[in-house]
């Protein structure tokens, strides 16, 4: 409901006139205004007189501290409205415009003549001298958005000019800095200050992600703060259609009771014509209304703040790309000082026995043949050590070639067993070999040379960091159809190595099958070895179509790795009633 101040509203306040007297500032009715008032430059109210007050309920006792302190009679428009008063301010010139005003849950438009109070000659004009009439009220928000006053050319010009100048600010800030997280600090901030915003928030994008998460924050202190909170795309129609179009998007919400509807403004920034990010801007302004040159300075301000986002993110990238490398390059180097010394020792012992023979300091036949067999055994050592640096050579090349073949897991855990029971013998460490309870042979598919190499390199590691204790190997049998090179496969075979040896920290665990990462340097010259064995075994199980899981509930507790091949054929299953499913002894 509108109502003129000529018409309806003159009526209403023409019975009560009389009785209302200024208790404000007696020199103020005087000057014949209906409204008169002054103020300083930062919009504060210094003196105020309304015939209106005591119908509209501000208090002539107390009313210039009111407004002040409660806000209650401000410009719905407080930036133009202030840019205003510091133009009048500086250049001594009055001005005469129409302003919508708010009270409480009313818009009132006023017809203001605003002068400057001349100040004495070389100081500056500090306060102002504001006369006006009261045009319209409007007692209803809804149709105030309806009648919004549309702005002058002058007002336009204004607006665009300090929304140029806020661009240009955000664009010299962000170019300052390769921080993401100042970068989308210091935009909201700049934009929810110079604007008068109620909320600003910014959300990075992936376009693999259904959801943005709230980054950076510009808020009103009365309101909760959003920051870290996830945003669903698809609940947001304002967000999806800015990621669709890039281009700006306004719409209205439902505020809280006390502000009635909200305006939003949603911007995604990009890249290149890739949204990275998106921009949303929240105020109350009843009777701003954007206009396409505005929006377009929006999409602008956006475009500048995508190319930024996505220089800073390139930059976090080569600078984790770069701290890489260098992590590679340094165990790279440990990972050569210790092949170096690996390959050295087997070497200096063959020299020391040949030399021995060479210079006759053997005493009979017998120590002659035995100085040959030691050193038949270091080369035997030496040659291991090469083949793994070959093996790993040949797998980072994409070189390594695999001929598949039914295997027999029974004949592939006898040799395992003949090579590794005396080692485990030698260290009075028990050791077990199980196999699953079946009445036929279980068969799987694999290379058989590779296989046996990866349980030998898994078993010798269990015995050589096993202390007391023992070593079990198990297989049991996991019947899910598996798909392997185009073929389907009954299930997998899950062999299990386990030992009560030293055990690895859980943070240590995922350098274990790292290329060149030792879990500890020191450990690996203490007991010997490349530290090739569990990277080159989890190569070529995942070449023979399994996969490789290391366990540890932390050190000194044991530890078991198992790895997965696939099933040839489906056995018979033997219940425990009929058959012990141990097929080893224990040692």
């Amino acid at each position: 409901m509108t109502i003129t101040a000529n018409s309806q509203l003159s009526n209403v306040f023409s019975q009560n006139l009389e009785s209302i007297t200024s208790k404000t500032d007696g020199s103020l009715p005087t000057l014949g205004a209906e409204l008169v008032y002054t103020q300083d430059g930062a919009g504060r109210y210094l003196t105020f007189y309304w015939q209106y007050s005591e119908l509209l309920g501000l208090s002539t006792e107390k009313i210039v501290d009111d407004l002040n302190q409660t806000q209650t009679f401000v410009p719905v428009d407080k930036v133009t409205y202030l840019e205003r008063l510091h133009r009048i301010l500086t250049n001594l010139v009055p001005e005469r415009f129409q302003c919508w005003f708010s009270y409480q849950k009313e818009l009132l438009e006023l017809d203001l003549v605003i002068s400057p109070i001349m100040p004495s000659l070389g100081t500056t004009a500090t306060t102002v001298l504001v006369m006006g009439r009261l045009v319209q009220a409007t007692l209803n928000k809804k149709q105030a958005r309806v009648a919004s006053k549309t702005p002058t050319q002058i007002e336009l010009a204004l607006r665009s000019q300090q929304h140029q100048k806020l661009v240009n600010r955000i664009t010299r800030n962000i170019r300052r800095t390769l921080d993401l997280d100042i970068i989308w600090q210091q935009t909201v901030d700049s934009l929810g200050k110079a604007l008068r915003l109620e909320r600003c928030i910014i959300c990075p994008y992936q376009p693999s992600s259904r959801k943005v998460q709230v980054k950076a924050e510009y808020r009103q202190p009365e309101l909760k703060s959003m920051l870290g909170s996830d945003i669903d795309i698809a609940s947001e129609p304002a967000f999806a259609q800015a990621l669709a179009t890039l281009e700006p998007v306004m719409m209205e919400v439902p505020g809280n009771k006390e502000s009635g509807w909200q305006k939003t403004l949603v911007v995604a920034t990009c890249y290149q014509d890739q949204a990275n990010g998106l921009v949303a801007l929240n105020w109350q302004d009843e009777c701003y209304t954007l206009t396409e040159s505005e929006l377009e300075l929006a999409k602008e301000a956006a475009d500048q703040l995508g190319t930024a986002i996505a220089h800073a993110t390139l930059y976090e990238e080569l600078e984790i790309a770069r701290q890489k490398a260098e992590e590679a390059s340094r165990l790279k180097s440990e990972f050569l000082a210790n092949v170096s010394h690996e390959i050295r020792t087997p070497l200096n012992g063959m020299i020391g026995f040949l030399k021995l023979i060479l210079e006759g300091m053997a005493d009979d036949p017998e120590e002659q043949n035995q100085f040959l067999a030691e050193a038949h055994h270091l080369s035997i050592h030496l040659l291991n050590i090469i083949n793994d640096i070959l093996d790993i050579a040949k797998i980072e090349a994409g070189k390594m070639e695999l001929a598949y073949a039914p295997v027999k897991l029974d004949e592939l855990f006898s040799h395992v067993e003949g090579f590794m029971r005396p080692q485990a013998q030698m260290k009075n460490l028990s050791f077990r070999m199980q196999m699953p309870a079946t009445s036929d042979e279980i068969i799987v598919q694999s290379n058989y040379q590779r296989l046996l190499q990866v349980m030998l390199n898994l078993v010798n590691n269990a015995i050589k960091f096993t202390h007391e204790g023992g070593v079990t190997v198990s297989a049991d049998l996991v019947l899910k159809k598996a798909n392997f090179q185009d073929q389907q496969f009954p299930g997998m075979v899950r062999v299990r190595v386990a030992d009560t040896g030293i055990g690895v920290s859980l943070d240590k665990q995922d350098k274990l099958f790292q290329l060149f990462s030792q879990v500890d340097g020191s450990r690996t010259r203490q007991y010997g070895g490349t530290g090739l064995g569990l990277v080159i075994s989890q190569k070529l199980v995942e070449a023979m179509g399994g996969e490789v899981h290391f366990y540890s509930l932390g050190e000194g507790l044991g530890s078991t790795v198992t790895f997965t091949v696939p099933l040839y054929q489906q056995p018979v299953m033997v219940s425990s009633n009929d058959s012990d499913s141990t097929s080893g002894a224990e040692c």
